[in-house]
């Protein structure tokens, strides 16, 4: 693993529009194409195992959870268990996620769980396509660990989803926004009809959700957390309803933090896990406080000692915190990377790579793409 400098292509701004990434820069270029990655086939297919085997662990840890009632200590509403429960019996459609993993290359160590974003992941327009032309553009023949746009398609058509998908988000996120469009084309090449509305536009019609037009909505994709969910005026009636939710309601299970500490109980010492902990005390002075339902790297304290950073932001819906590990992401040429290692329907699919300027990922984190050579 290696990271080159490149000189960006001099109308890169309008190709990358092109493609709908039109949140390209903000104070700075969020897509940064004045640099690369370049890894072994040796080291992706070390980051594919270490995907793999994580999901592995995660789904273990659903198992665990349901079997022994963990409800309060995960922080879901008991309320919704018997929801959480029937969807996981039923297999019901999970599309994707992505693994934030510690990884420098062969020689440095098996790649470490930073966190799982099981529910609501963003950055997949930019790891699936953009930087897939990109790689097109300048390394003509070259080859990447990418396969998301064939694999998302390839799991709508075996879905076994009858009728439209609604394509629900929040208002005012123009990440969020290209995400669920590009996600609604993928359903669409699948041969599924689309139709995309906001979460503040779902009504309950007194025994349905419906649309604005007053269309049941039977199967709705929402990039939108669960824990939001859970508390919108309907949530009342999320439990009764026979639709289908993807990310499906088991997620919520993976998607908080609190997964950290049960995994590391379930699965104490595994090679591709950090210590993680309720509280920071079998850590001694090194660690990492998180926000339980922190995003994008808000109000994470870094711990060494005495010294003590913390990142803007904090804790949504005063969720609380967990510990882990102190282990910065490996620093190349000034930048801290982080691996985003995403799987679509269980499987390894593919990876985008942020970095930062310092060692924690935020919403201004570059994008940078990346190539494999030999």
């Amino acid at each position: 693993m290696k990271r080159l400098r490149t000189a960006p292509r001099p109308d890169w701004q309008t190709k990358v529009e092109a493609l709908g990434l039109v949140f390209h820069t903000a104070e700075t270029p969020y897509w940064d194409e004045s640099a690369h990655y370049v890894f072994t086939m040796a080291e992706v297919l070390e980051l594919e195992r270490a995907t793999g085997e994580l999901f592995r662990l995660c789904c273990a840890a659903v198992e665990h959870v349901l079997a022994h009632d963990l409800w309060e200590r995960m922080g879901i509403p008991e309320a919704f268990a018997p929801m959480i429960r029937r969807s996981w019996t039923e297999d019901d459609v999970a599309l994707y996620g992505r693994f934030d993993l510690r990884y420098g290359g062969a020689g440095s160590g098996a790649p470490k769980l930073y966190e799982f974003n099981a529910d609501t992941p963003t950055s997949l327009l930019e790891a699936a396509v953009v930087q897939w032309y990109w790689l097109e553009e300048c390394f003509p023949g070259g080859d990447q660990f990418n396969s998301l746009h064939e694999r998302l398609i390839a799991h709508w058509k075996i879905s076994g989803i009858d009728g439209p998908v609604h394509f629900a988000m929040a208002r005012g996120s123009d990440e969020e926004f290209a995400t669920v469009v590009y996600l609604e084309d993928t359903a669409r090449q699948a041969g599924l009809t689309t139709s995309r509305l906001y979460v503040d536009e779902i009504g309950w019609n007194g025994s349905k959700f419906v649309d604005l037009l007053c269309r049941p909505i039977r199967t709705l994709f929402k990039l939108y957390p669960w824990e939001w969910l859970i508390r919108e005026p309907f949530a009342k009636h999320l439990p009764l309803e026979p639709w289908s939710v993807i990310e499906p309601p088991w997620k919520m299970i993976l998607s908080n933090k609190r997964l950290l500490p049960l995994l590391w109980e379930l699965f104490p010492g595994h090679p591709n896990l950090l210590p993680a902990f309720p509280t920071p005390d079998p850590l001694g002075e090194a660690y990492a406080r998180k926000p339980v339902f922190g995003r994008e790297g808000a109000g994470i304290t870094l711990v060494k000692g005495s010294h003590e950073v913390t990142t803007e932001g904090g804790a949504e819906i005063d969720g609380g915190f967990i510990y882990q590990a102190l282990d910065l992401p490996p620093v190349f040429d000034g930048a801290f990377p982080v691996i985003g290692s995403w799987i679509v329907g269980g499987e390894a699919a593919g990876m985008g790579i942020r970095e930062a300027s310092t060692p924690v990922t935020n919403q201004t984190s570059r994008f940078v793409p990346h190539r494999i050579e030999g």
